[in-house]
């Protein structure tokens, strides 16, 4: 099973960036399409980006769209999520995990969650 440690939060004001990192242990990260979900304070979490094993095909909910980038390095079993143009509504715990791609479908994720990385945009 795969191991996942999130990490590359923190504060920034609005219009900012970030990049999240999320480390893999175990062989089959690069076997398995990886998202990024997020959970703000009092909602459910929600997911945020995702991408295929080889990281030719990519997803992305609405909200960020065009502000947001999700890549993969399989040898160095990284993950990672790259935030620009940040607004207050992206503040939440950012969380990435396994998924299973399905057409026209939300990715689903599977496996344990991690400890999650917490990003505050301030206004």
């Amino acid at each position: 099973q795969v191991q996942l440690v999130e990490s590359g939060g923190g504060l920034v004001q609005a219009g900012g960036s970030l990049r999240l990192s999320c480390v893999a242990s175990g062989r089959t990260f690069s076997s398995n399409a990886m998202g990024w979900f997020r959970q703000a304070s009092g909602k459910e979490r929600e997911f945020v980006a995702a991408l295929s094993w080889s990281g030719g095909s990519t997803y992305y909910a609405d909200s960020v769209k065009a502000r947001f980038t999700i890549s993969r390095d399989n040898a160095k079993t990284t993950l990672y999520l790259q935030m620009n143009s940040l607004k207050p509504e992206d503040t939440a715990v950012y969380y990435c995990n396994t998924v299973r791609l399905r057409a026209g479908v939300s990715p689903v994720p599977f496996g344990s969650w991690g400890q999650g990385t917490q990003v505050t945009v301030s206004p």
